[in-house]
């Protein structure tokens, strides 16, 4: 069996054990290692996340109170009067980042864990793993727009705004999802191929 290497300085790793994660003992780099539990741990946390998402997108995302008048909105509804306002431009950008993308990426998740042991569709499935490493940068971004959302409305007495129970449990999928993402080992995918050659 190969040794493997830290991915910044190419120092052998100390065996992990079942971590997903070992520390290079020469820069200290985190690599990602996987584990035999991998798979289903990802596939465990692909199937969280998609159960949080449905009341994610369904609870109040944000609540605003201007000069005692308090709104609640979800994500879509917050799309919607984004769109109606006219920031076309700012819509389409929060539907993919909270709505559209999210989905697809679990969606995705949810299927390689699911097909992780399975053979066949290898480079279908290599090509679904790669497209969430891609979009797995944008995880944060709806979280990271509500925050400067509330700093900015945090304007004293007459303007408050905070977060709703959704952006909390969308924070939740997101890390669930970050987790599933993280845990899910490429190579299973071509392991079965390779121990079926040999």
């Amino acid at each position: 069996m190969e040794d493997k290497r830290c991915k910044v300085c190419e120092e052998i790793l100390p065996d992990s054990g079942s971590s997903f994660f070992v520390a290079c003992k020469n820069c200290g780099t985190i690599n990602h290692v996987g584990s035999k539990a991998g798979p289903l741990l990802s596939l465990m946390c692909a199937t969280s996340a998609l159960i949080l998402y449905v009341p994610a997108n369904l609870l109040p995302f944000m609540s605003l109170e201007v000069y005692g008048n308090k709104n609640t909105a979800t994500i879509w509804e917050g799309i919607v009067t984004l769109s109606q306002g006219g920031s076309w431009g700012i819509a389409i950008v929060v539907f993919l980042a909270s709505i559209l993308i999210p989905f697809a990426k679990l969606i995705i998740l949810f299927y390689l864990g699911l097909s992780a042991k399975s053979q066949g569709q290898q480079k279908l499935r290599t090509r679904l793993y790669n497209i969430v490493e891609v979009i797995g940068r944008w995880s944060m971004l709806d979280i990271f727009l509500l925050a400067v959302l509330v700093a900015v409305m945090k304007m004293g007495p007459w303007a408050h705004a905070e977060p709703g129970a959704g952006a909390w449990i969308f924070a939740l999928v997101v890390i669930f999802t970050m987790i599933s993402s993280a845990a899910f080992d490429p190579t299973t995918i071509w392991k079965n191929t390779y121990d079926k050659k040999s």
